[in-house]
This record gives structure tokens, sequence and C-alpha cells, in this order.
């Protein structure tokens, strides 16, 4: 598999303007960004999210009722895929010349698909059309120009079991690393993990406790690895001292989908996602009911919350243009919005909609949303999306092996660095 997507992204690189003529017959768009013409023809949306039965109703019932009525004569063809799979997708896609029209990507994905071409500069007037978080924008543009409107934030947070917190005496919640440890140390007990930090995916789990810690990911320009300094593998050694205390299992981490160890009782504090209020209110009602539930941001040398997502974007390569930017501004509506955020339990990244019923009720997300100013994204350079296959397989081995922290941390900035200079 490693072999096939690099002669995909070879392909890509040797090719980008050859496979994008694939699709781009017809009017196509300006370098300005322009989709001029009406809205119309039959173009494809590819999306990661809007999973199961329910989601396909809410997409195709009615957020795309609703654009078929505005725009009649646009047909809409949904390509389901997940994250695990969308980057292949995409690439093989991108190198055979036929991207669907309206693309569907994670925070981190716009500056390595704009830098190919792939995505179609979007106009900046779209910036200001809703009341967006200033920092919600800032993973949709590449080189300062607009690619991509987010539909749905994830945020990373840590919740915690506040009766567990109540029997064993502890009245605030940690305000650092070396209280987080304490207190994990002291919530332990004999089948239950004071802290787990690895049912969430690692390298979004380590990527927070970085930015937790002062680092970065990369320089500004994308070109040089910053996370190989003293705080990356500061961030990196916590999870072998947890591991170390026997306050923290990679062993224990659970499935996604599955219930969590914070609702089953056999984890006091866990990473996760803003998502998980809405897992609970399906699996253990009753946690939310007894209000057994907290969270908080993590914090060690600065409080920093992950803001991760899905954002929408334009091929540009689209044979429709005008359709597929009506799609694209469609999506990114309000109403649209909220509705995935809801079936999803993500944040939604309007002002607008800060004070929606939605928003009031789910916990995590009301936390998420009065906490973006601490928000960080992954990302931030033109090889991500190699990069980020390189993290977890690269770190695990520190975790549940010998392996120094050191050692990984370095070994991942040469492979960072090896895949910057492809670019």
């Amino acid at each position: 598999m490693e072999l096939n997507r690099r002669s995909l992204l070879a392909a890509i690189g040797a090719g980008t303007a050859a496979a994008l003529t694939g699709c781009g017959t017809g009017t196509g768009t300006s370098a300005a960004g322009s989709a001029d013409g009406p809205a119309e023809g039959e173009i494809t949306l590819l999306t990661p999210i809007y999973e199961g039965a329910k989601g396909k109703t809410l997409l195709e019932g009615d957020i795309l009722g609703g654009f078929r009525k505005k725009y009649p004569d646009v047909k809409v063809n949904v390509d389901y895929t997940t994250y695990d799979q969308l980057n292949e997708k995409i690439t093989t896609g991108l190198a055979g010349g036929l991207l669907p029209d309206v693309l569907m990507m994670g925070v981190g994905w716009i500056p390595p698909f704009a830098a190919k071409g792939a995505i179609a500069e979007l106009p900046e007037k779209l910036a200001k059309t809703h009341d967006y978080e200033k920092r919600v924008l800032e993973p949709s543009r590449h080189d300062g120009k607009l690619y991509a409107l987010p539909v749905v934030l994830d945020t990373r947070i840590v919740v915690y079991r506040k009766d567990h917190f109540a029997e064993a005496g502890i009245r605030k919640t940690p305000a650092n690393w070396s209280e987080l440890r304490a207190v994990a140390k002291q919530l332990t007990t004999k089948g239950r993990v004071g802290f787990d930090p690895f049912s969430i995916n690692l390298r979004q789990c380590w990527e927070t406790f970085l930015f937790a810690n002062g680092g970065q990911l990369f320089s500004a320009d994308g070109r040089k690895p910053l996370f190989t300094d003293a705080r990356g593998v500061e961030a990196l050694q916590f999870f072998k001292d947890l591991v170390a205390d026997g306050s923290a299992d990679y062993a224990r981490k659970t499935d996604v989908g599955a219930p969590s160890n914070v609702q089953t009782g056999q984890g006091s504090m866990m990473m996760t996602t803003s998502a998980l209020w809405v897992q609970v209110k399906e699996q253990s009602p009753e946690l939310i009911e007894q209000d057994k539930l907290g969270s908080f941001v993590l914090a060690n040398r600065r409080p920093a919350m992950l803001q991760g997502g899905t954002l929408v974007s334009q091929s540009a390569s689209s044979r429709h243009p005008a359709a597929a930017r009506a799609l694209v501004e469609w999506l990114a509506t309000p109403e649209s919005i909220l509705g995935a955020a809801q079936q999803r339990g993500s944040v939604p990244g309007l002002r607008d909609l800060s004070d929606t019923a939605y928003v009031k009720e789910n916990q995590f997300v009301d936390l998420s949303l009065k906490n973006l100013e601490h928000a960080a994204s992954e990302g931030g350079t033109a090889a991500w999306m190699e990069i980020r296959e390189k993290i977890v397989p690269t770190l695990e081995p520190a975790i549940v092996g010998d392996q120094s922290a050191k050692d990984a941390i370095a070994e991942l900035g040469r492979l960072a660095e090896a895949a910057i200079g492809r670019m």
C-alpha cells in the first residue's frame, strides 16, 4: 500500500496539471476562484461525515433537499467514505483526473491539496458571509488565500468523573501536568485508571499535549519541523510517565463508538472529543442526568485545545464550477452546519449558533466554544498528508516499548524533514 501511495504522489507531483484537465473541461475556475454562469449540471460530493442512516437522511433529505429547491438544475451525487480512506480516495482521484466536484476534508488538509492545485481558491468575501470565530477560518487558508469553509469543528478536551473527584476529595481540575499526574495517581485504583489519554488517536493526543507545552509542529512557512525540541519530547515523555505510574494503560484504550472508560467507570479522566456528549446521551444517559461528568481544557505552559474538524472545498477541475460553488456555500450555511453538528456532537464555528439550544445543552461543545482562543490545529505544511501517517507508528514504540521519547521524536523529525524535502 505504501508503494502504491508513493507512486500516486509521484504521479501527482510530475503532472498535476495533466491530471486536473481530466475533469476540467467546460468553463472551469480562474486563478481568482471565479465560478461564473448558472448553477446547473450533475456534480459529486465526497464526504467523510454524515455517517450512518441518520447522517444520510440528514444530508440527502434535509440539507440537500433545501439545496435542490434553490438549485433545481443541479443534481448532487454523494460519495460517502471515512476519514481512514479519504486521503487515498482523493489522491487516487487526483492522479486519475477524476476528482469529485466538492470535497469535504479535515483540518490540516487544505495546504497540501491547495499546493497541488487540486482545490479552487474561494472568494475572500465568503469569509465574511457569516460570523465566523476568527480562529475557525485559519485552517481554511493556504498562503493567505481562502480555499475552504468550515462545516464542523471537533475539539480535544479532558472529560472527568465528578463523582470520582468528590470521593477522592479533589476539589479542582488540574491546572498543569504536574497536578494532572498527581491527580491521576490519586484516582487510580484496582480496575480503574486515573487518566486515559489513549482512547483518542495518538497523533491528535500528542499534538494537544505539544501545544499545551508551548510547542509547535512546523515553522510559519511549513518548511521546518519545530516539534523536535524539548517541548515535543516532554509531551511524549509525559505519556511514558503516566504508564510508569500505573495511572494510564495503552492496552486499555477503547474503540471508537464503544462505551468509554469514563462511561464505564474504568477511568476517571480521559482525553476525548466534544462528540462524547452525544455518545453518553445514547449509551449512558444517567451520567448526564446525575451530573457526573465535567470537562476542562488541558494546560501546562498554556491552555491548549486541539481544533480538528471538517471543511468543504471546491475542486479546481469541476466541469460545473458554479454548481460546485453553490454547494460549497450551502453546506456552510448556519442551518447546514447546525444539522451536521447535532448529528455528530461537533462544535459549530459560527457565533450565530453559540446561543442555540444545542450548544447550551451539550456541555462539551459549550466549553469548546468558550475556549476557541486556546485552540490550535494540526498541519501547517504542504507535506502534511505524508507526515500525519507516520506519527502514530513512530511514537507508539516509545509508549509500548523501550524506545526513549527523545529518540522517537528525533526519528519523526527526520521523517518529516524528508517528506518536506520531497515537496
